[in-house]
């Protein structure tokens, strides 16, 4: 097997692991006859030199990944850029950080607190993004990293790992549109994010998404478990641009609200 085929692999074990509803809707999807692709695979971290995109986009890029997109979301504070294969079956890498320098200095001291105490483990980590938690953290500074920025949060709770997968809805064969796939989760049972309505973008856009909300799950802190949002499944669907082509990037007003799909006030109690 390849080994970018072998790491996707191996991201989407550890993704199920912590979004259980992303199996059941690939099974569920697959009874009806569907053929699942995986439009893209998103990740997070912080601008840090020890593990900003670039760290975090190596394994992509000795395997054939190229920087395409760059994004900028400045109410979040993140900077966004994607990666794309020459090998079009291959799904598209969406990485963002935390511009570290935007936020509080009690928020600065706390990340680069944590990175510091998993700096030998990340430094020997060949493919940071399967690195999991590297370091230490109490339920008392997930809070209050959460309350500045869910994106901080999350982040300390998990490390590095999938964030989401994406369901490229163009390959379905039975369903037509978001719309409609969209209905079919919610009779199944499945609560979608509804920030901004259900459907961020238009064919205008070139690209419409919709995401699941992010099942709660127990993390171990150092003081104990909590219960907090882990990750989501996303589905996309894209339209071609004037040459004919399907459009191949992101749009970031749509993917502000993806983002909020992790957040502790929405997530689903599944």
């Amino acid at each position: 097997m390849d080994p970018i085929d072998r790491l996707f692999d191996k991201l989407w074990i550890n993704f199920c692991e912590m979004n259980p509803q992303a199996s059941a809707i690939v099974e569920m999807l697959t009874k009806r006859g569907e053929r699942i692709v995986n439009d893209h695979v998103a990740f997070r971290t912080v601008n840090d030199p020890r593990v900003s995109i670039d760290v975090l986009a190596k394994p992509f890029v000795d395997g054939g990944y190229t920087a395409r997109g760059e994004y900028q979301f400045p109410q979040k504070k993140l900077f966004a850029r994607h990666y794309e294969h020459p090998l079009p079956d291959r799904p598209k890498v969406f990485i963002s950080e935390l511009l570290l320098e935007e936020m509080s200095s009690q928020l600065q001291s706390t990340v680069k607190g944590l990175l510091s105490e998993g700096e030998e483990l990340i430094s020997k980590s060949p493919e940071l993004c399967l690195l999991g938690r590297p370091w230490t953290v109490t339920s008392e500074q997930y809070t209050t990293l959460s309350e500045e920025s869910e994106y901080a949060g999350w982040l300390s709770a998990y490390g590095y790992c999938a964030n989401h997968f994406t369901v490229f809805v163009n390959a379905l064969e039975h369903i037509g549109s978001l719309e409609e796939l969209n209905t079919l989760l919610k009779e199944q049972g499945f609560e979608l994010n509804s920030e901004g309505g259900e459907i961020k973008g238009s064919p205008a856009d070139f690209l419409e998404q919709s995401s699941t909300l992010a099942s709660m799950i127990d993390v171990n802190f150092a003081d104990g478990p909590l219960r907090i949002p882990g990750c989501y499944y996303e589905f996309a669907k894209r339209y071609p641009t004037a040459d004919g082509t399907l459009f191949s990037g992101f749009v970031a007003k749509s993917a502000d609200k993806i983002f909020q799909s992790t957040d502790r006030r929405n997530s689903a109690d599944s």
